[in-house]
């Protein structure tokens, strides 16, 4: 069952219930603050940008997760096989009171020796900033601006069975074109909007403790097409809609349920090795050639997380809603398993 949220209104009513639950292409229900009825502790809030090309990408983060927030810039040099990230934690915050819609709104963090700036005027999203002692010792420097704005995207609204105060909103923008570059040991990574795109995960939301979730994206050119889709789940109660879309030129397709078959080797998860994607509707069926993980595993007993973004290319088949075949080949973008108890 997929069902469409089409009339816009608030996200919670006065007593802080959703007023609905499934998917749209925008975002048409207001999430607003004070509406929310669970204590600010539990109140997570997080932008996410990935922007890349077919040899090197760039992850920022700047999250408030209530009782703690997190900053993170990632580096990922497919060519020389390269990854640096630093993420910054800090432990009861003051709250930074990110914008409560992804329309428009700045957001920026500091620390020691960084700053991560995103500004979005409506119109273009400037992410620029730098760092002191980032990888090796040497300093980055980026400034990429992103346009472009694809018609649709994705939005979903999931509840938590059970757990009436919970709920996950999220707004995943695909395709947008990328511009600017990053200064790093000495070497500069240029973007251009003909082969570079960006994506934003933006989410708001109050989660239950412990959770494992699926997400995978990617955006680029197939069959001449600006494409891209979002994929994943694991988390909450879906079964109002899926998070599963493809996008072409602009315009979303919704697709029904999504497996991610990661290899298995000794009992565990081989990341590394090919895996593959179907879907319940048949209308997705992917390999993935992984080329680089970016995992993490963070234990503070209360806090904990184990995270792996793989990097790499998507071949196979997407199905539009009017019956349309996408061929799709070494389209980069990345799949991730990520656990955590926060």
């Amino acid at each position: 069952m997929q069902t469409r949220i089409t009339k816009p209104d608030h996200l919670h009513n006065e007593n802080g219930q959703l007023t609905a639950r499934g998917y749209a292409t925008g975002l048409i229900l207001d999430y607003e603050r004070n509406r929310v009825k669970a204590s600010g502790l539990r109140l997570k809030e997080w932008d996410y940008y990935y922007v890349g090309n077919d040899n090197y990408g760039i992850a920022l983060t700047v999250a408030d997760n209530g009782y703690m927030s997190m900053d993170s810039i990632s580096l990922l040099d497919f060519e020389r096989n390269e990854q640096h990230t630093y993420s910054g934690m800090c432990i009861l915050p003051k709250r930074r009171n990110l914008p409560q819609t992804s329309r428009k709104g700045d957001v920026r963090a500091a620390g020691k020796d960084y700053e991560i700036n995103f500004l979005n005027d409506g119109k273009k999203r400037q992410l620029f900033g730098h760092m002191e002692n980032f990888g090796k010792g040497k300093s980055i420097l980026f400034d990429i601006t992103l346009t472009d704005f694809p018609r649709d995207s994705m939005v979903i609204v999931t509840p938590f069975a059970g757990k009436p105060k919970a709920f996950y909103y999220n707004q995943k923008i695909n395709c947008m074109r990328a511009e600017g570059k990053i200064v790093y040991d000495g070497r500069e990574y240029l973007f251009s909007p003909a082969a570079s795109f960006g994506v934003l995960d933006w989410g708001r939301g109050v989660w239950t403790y412990d959770n494992t979730w699926y997400w995978g994206s990617a955006s680029g050119i197939a069959e001449g097409h600006r494409f891209g889709f979002n994929i994943g789940y694991g988390f909450g109660d879906t079964s109002a809609a899926s998070e599963n879309m493809l996008f072409v030129d602009g315009v979303a397709h919704k697709l029904d349920q999504v497996v991610f078959n990661i290899p298995v080797k000794d009992g565990k998860e081989d990341y590394l090795s090919p895996w593959t994607f179907t879907s319940s509707d048949q209308r997705f069926t992917m390999d993935f050639l992984p080329v680089m993980d970016r995992s993490a595993r963070i234990d503070l007993k209360l806090i904990c997380s184990d995270q792996h973004q793989v990097f790499g290319r998507f071949s196979g088949r997407a199905v539009l809603d009017d019956g349309t075949v996408i061929q799709v080949r070494d389209l980069t973008g990345f799949a991730e398993k990520v656990h955590n108890k926060w």
